[in-house]
């Protein structure tokens, strides 16, 4: 199979692990270049420690570095996007798009319960129109657990996993991965527990009768 460019869009480090940990992997495995783009950020002007701060960005640097990834930081307050800010970010995302011309997006759900992931969605598909970004073949939202499966079950706007990508040999590594973010994660009941993210790839393997799973829902797909 041919290399290809695909890009991953996080509101919040660890969204991506969550959602694509173990497909991302399999595109690093392939050959494929990963353009990483991350919403938001955490700082000291909004309250953050000085040592929160930097550990979050070693966080990234550790996950970029073992997915061979390009990193892309947009640079927003987490936890503050608004309609206000969209016309920022999609400039943004414009020009890494026009720059790297990735085949696929991975993109978070667009009714997911936290108004970062849902704004980002908005901006990310306002760069996806085919006239002015050819080079997309392929738009697929992905599951954050913690944020997709809270999200209001409305008939429409709810997720409908139709596309999903086999993560049997890929599993250990995504909780790995996950484990870098090591404050995201807590005991069960809590969604973020290794058990919960294998659970749910677990439940989402059965569908195509494998081990394990991850699953997103088709935006787009445009075959020649």
């Amino acid at each position: 199979m041919k290399s290809r460019t695909i890009a991953v869009i996080s509101a919040h480090p660890d969204d991506e692990i969550l959602g694509a940990g173990g497909t991302l992997i399999k595109h690093r495995e392939n050959g494929d270049k990963i353009i990483w783009i991350i919403g938001t950020e955490i700082n000291e002007r909004i309250g953050f420690s000085p040592e929160r701060v930097e550990k979050r960005r070693l966080e990234i640097q550790e996950v970029s570095n073992k997915l061979k990834a390009v990193t892309y930081l947009l640079g927003f307050d987490t936890m503050s996007l608004t309609g206000l800010d969209l016309p920022k970010i999609i400039n943004k995302v414009s020009k890494i798009f026009q720059k790297e011309k990735p085949e696929i997006i991975y993109c978070l759900n667009r009714s997911d319960a936290h108004s970062d992931h849902r704004i980002l969605f908005d901006a990310v598909m306002s760069c996806t129109k085919s006239f002015r970004y050819p080079f997309i073949r392929k738009v697929l939202m992905y599951e954050c657990i913690s944020e997709t499966e809270f999200a209001p079950q409305l008939q429409e706007n709810m997720f409908i996993p139709n596309y999903f990508v086999n993560i049997s040999s890929h599993l250990e590594e995504k909780l790995k991965l996950m484990q870098v973010y090591s404050s995201e994660i807590e005991a069960p009941p809590f969604p973020r527990s290794l058990e919960n993210i294998k659970a749910l790839a677990r439940y989402r393997g059965s569908t195509i009768n494998q081990d394990y799973a991850e699953a997103f829902q088709v935006v787009k797909i445009i075959n020649e």
